[in-house]
């Protein structure tokens, strides 16, 4: 019998939504074994962080997270503390856990996820540590069950890993190479969600535009070819993919936002730099003048398509002079929204051996003085929407007002507006009444 039936687990979930996608997996195996989830850690007989590598301050949450977890087992010994993702597939933190927080039980990586369960189910069965963590994998798990955070969308992986190694970047090292899901199974996935009334799919990958994955017949499909498939789902209304690189932006992609209703008119494109010479030192296969082409060749085949990208300051040996070209870029491509990241040292990057690292001072200021101008932006952008009737997913209740409806646009626009909570996982028209830097309000149209 299980020693998992009726134990209580709590999730803390850093990073991205590759991150928050294999919570949901983990939280599914649990559920499948009988346990329930509680909001609180306190409460919970089984605590698992799901850690990121990406973001500087999800490092720093992390660690500040796992030794809040110290009390807890101190008060109750049967407390199992568990801890995965990107950042266990580096050695130094393992090595780190081990040293200073010897009451976590688990430590697992992002190959063997599905393994979970039978790892817990050893803690509790021979009363010691698990540590197991894989460097690569190249089979796909699949048919693992999963507990949505929505009822009406879902995330969908259709590939993982990475073969870019920007020199920034750890995520070709803890998440291994690039694999695509074969597109049967993924198609047979979205169409199983759309019997559990999901309405909108987000297709999940480091590089969704990089998918190639080969049917039972032996032919290979690019993502595009898988974009049409999924948009003849009957049932489906919406479909999104994060996140895209621009050196694999093609034309046959940018064609399918126009052939294809269902895809939303969208797009998460990371830039990183304006600078075609720090783009260079990042490994990142295109310059400026082939981002702002992509661009122009976007709005030319979509007018109106919403964009928003992620950018980063202060990488080893940018000028003010490279900044400057970033701040102009920003102003030429009119973002609708970015991720703004402070430039941070990861081990084990090419660009963690640079010599012209930029002093945190001067990082800080040009990482103002950008915010500043793409807020501004921001603003303008969703002040003239202000009239607009849009369509509106609701999503659920606003996280400030439990009185207030939210959702998003087909552009990703999220509006907040007062309606009955009946509306939630319905496409509903929404009048724009005000635009903020971050979201829109309005109210049901008439």
């Amino acid at each position: 019998m299980s020693k998992l039936k009726g134990k209580k687990y709590n999730i803390i979930t850093f990073g991205c939504q590759m991150n928050e996608h294999d919570s949901e997996t983990i939280a599914g195996m649990l559920q499948e074994r009988g346990c329930s989830e509680v909001e609180d850690r306190r409460d919970s007989d089984i605590t698992i962080i799901n850690t990121c590598s990406i973001r500087e301050n999800a490092d720093k949450r992390f660690f500040g997270t796992l030794g809040q977890l110290k009390k807890i087992k101190e008060k109750n010994p049967d407390y199992v503390a568990c801890v995965c993702g990107c950042m266990m597939q580096q050695q130094h933190i393992i090595d780190t856990i081990k040293a200073k927080y010897p009451w976590v039980d688990i430590i697992f990586g992002t190959h063997n996820i599905h393994r979970f369960p039978q790892l817990l189910e050893n803690v509790y069965q021979e009363k010691q540590k698990v540590l197991e963590v894989l460097e690569d994998r190249e089979e796909i798990v699949e048919g693992l069950p999963a507990k949505r955070l929505f009822k009406h969308k879902s995330f969908v992986n259709i590939m993982y890993g990475c073969n870019n190694f920007c020199t920034y970047c750890i995520v070709p090292y803890t998440r291994g190479r690039e694999k695509s899901r074969n597109p049967e199974d993924i198609i047979a996935e979205i169409k199983r969600l759309v019997a559990d009334e999901v309405r909108e799919v987000t297709l999940l990958g480091q590089n969704v535009n990089s998918y190639k994955g080969v049917d039972t017949d032996g032919r290979q499909w690019d993502f595009s070819d898988l974009i049409y498939a999924i948009n003849d789902i009957e049932g489906l209304e919406r479909i999104r993919f994060m996140t895209s690189h621009p050196k694999d932006l093609s034309d046959k992609l940018i064609q399918a936002f126009v052939d294809c209703e269902k895809l939303c008119k969208y797009i998460h494109l990371p830039v990183q730099a304006g600078s075609s010479n720090v783009l260079k030192r990042m490994n990142r296969k295109y310059d400026r003048e082939k981002y702002l082409e992509l661009v122009r060749k976007l709005r030319a085949a979509v007018p109106g398509i919403t964009m928003s990208t992620d950018i980063i300051v202060g990488f080893p040996g940018e000028t003010e002079e490279d900044f400057e070209d970033t701040l102009s870029l920003v102003k030429e491509v009119g973002y609708d929204s970015a991720f703004t990241f402070l430039y941070s040292v990861r081990k084990g990057t090419p660009a963690a051996e640079y010599e012209d690292q930029i002093p945190e001072e001067i990082k800080h200021e040009r990482f103002n003085r950008l915010v500043d101008l793409i807020n501004e932006g921001s603003a303008a952008k969703n002040a003239a929407y202000v009239g607009r009737v849009e369509r509106v997913l609701v999503e659920g209740l606003s996280k400030k007002n439990d009185e207030t409806l939210t959702g998003r646009t087909d552009g990703f626009k999220l509006v907040d507006f007062e309606g009955p909570k009946e509306l939630i996982g319905q496409m509903v028209d929404v009048e724009i009444t005000e635009g903020k830097t971050f979201s829109l309000t309005g109210k049901l149209a008439e």
